[in-house]
């Protein structure tokens, strides 16, 4: 078992891994109530069932009602969606799992839909041209609301009480979601950041919100336990474009996380090819690994194969699987035994429901089967 290194338990700054397999966050559209309240019956038993993984990192959940952008996520800003996480970590502990909890703000990638009218807020008033998942299905994005400075502040404020709101809740950490095209995103792309206050302009400018929300959120919790996730070569998606400052912007932010004594900075490899992109970087584990002397995540398509090369090459420290563990909720298992892997089913990533989500059963389910 330990011939492989994604199986070798790994000390992540003081908190045990059983191994080096990590489930990504992955948003489910399962919380299907008026309150965006995490059930036991669904989200309880989906994560329960993946407790084999050395860490499991929750699906995106909104820090306040203005963060939310995609139906039926689940939130973690009001007492009853506090109550209802603590059904999940006890589960998951109970199998001798960890779980952090990604906090979530998608910025422009919003909707009126979802705030009564109210236009969704951004850096700057620039529609992405994209698509956002409400209620009544896919629409168009709109121009965003420009934010002030008091809703930066009160978005500060907001990731702050999230994640004192997620101690409570009893998660082992928390990841704060900084990729991907959503909010932090926003800030520090200078192609969606057009401000010329001190949050736009400079690279320190562009990212100075979200290290106000990193410093903010250590003052509740330890700041061991907080992870951070980083898209530095996403481009065509989201509205989001590369261009000659984008990688230096994120060389800034890696660097500077070197003076934080974090969890792990969480990277995502492109999501597309980026090979004719100019200023793009193919090989994101590669360039940064020399960068930052904590641990590193690595993501986006990884297999068995691939994810034990990252590790044994030294590029990375722990790999995050998303779609594989939707279908596999015994992956790991299924990576100890080099056994083939159940496939997904996409029509069913972001339906109410248990189909798709708690109803793929196990190696063992179906052997005895």
């Amino acid at each position: 078992m330990s011939e492989q290194p994604l199986l070798q338990s790994y000390d992540l700054n003081g908190l045990t891994l059983k191994n080096r397999v990590v489930m990504a966050p992955m948003t489910r559209s399962r919380a299907v109530n008026e309150g965006n309240v995490p059930t036991d019956e669904l989200h309880g038993v989906y994560y329960e069932q993946r407790a084999g993984a050395g860490l499991i990192i929750s699906e995106g959940s909104q820090v306040s009602p203005r963060a939310v952008g995609y139906v039926n996520t689940p939130g973690i800003y009001s007492k009853e969606q506090v109550e209802g996480w603590k059904h999940v970590t006890g589960r998951v502990h109970d199998k001798g799992g960890k779980i952090f909890i990604q906090l979530w703000h998608v910025g422009r990638m919003s909707h009126p839909d979802f705030h009564n009218g109210e236009l969704p807020l951004a850096p700057s008033a620039i529609n992405p041209n994209s698509q956002s998942y409400t209620p009544e299905g896919f629409k168009d994005t709109v121009t965003p609301k420009a934010m002030t400075r008091d809703e930066i502040k009160r978005t500060v404020e907001d990731f702050q009480n999230a994640a004192k709101n997620a101690m409570e809740a009893g998660f082992d950490g928390v990841e704060i979601h900084s990729s991907n095209g959503y909010l932090f995103h926003q800030f520090f792309n200078s192609t969606s950041n057009k401000r010329d206050d001190e949050y736009g302009g400079s690279i320190e400018n562009r990212t100075r919100f979200f290290f106000e929300v990193l410093d903010a959120v250590k003052e509740v919790m330890p700041e061991k336990r907080i992870g951070v996730r980083f898209n530095p070569s996403l481009h065509g998606i989201f509205g989001m474009e590369m261009n000659e400052e984008t990688i230096p912007t994120f060389d800034y932010i890696i660097s500077k996380l070197n003076d934080y004594d974090l969890s792990y900075v969480h990277l995502s490899e492109p999501f597309n090819d980026v090979s004719e992109v100019p200023h793009a970087v193919e090989q994101i584990a590669k360039r940064y690994r020399p960068m930052y002397n904590g641990t590193l995540m690595i993501n986006t398509a990884f297999d068995r194969e691939s994810g034990n090369q990252v590790i044994e090459e030294g590029d990375a420290d722990l790999v995050a699987f998303g779609k594989p563990f939707i279908s596999n909720p015994d992956l790991v298992k299924r990576f100890e035994l080099k056994a083939e892997l159940a496939a997904w089913d996409e029509d069913t990533f972001y339906v109410p429901g248990k189909k798709g989500y708690i109803d793929y059963p196990s190696l063992e389910e179906v052997e005895a089967k």
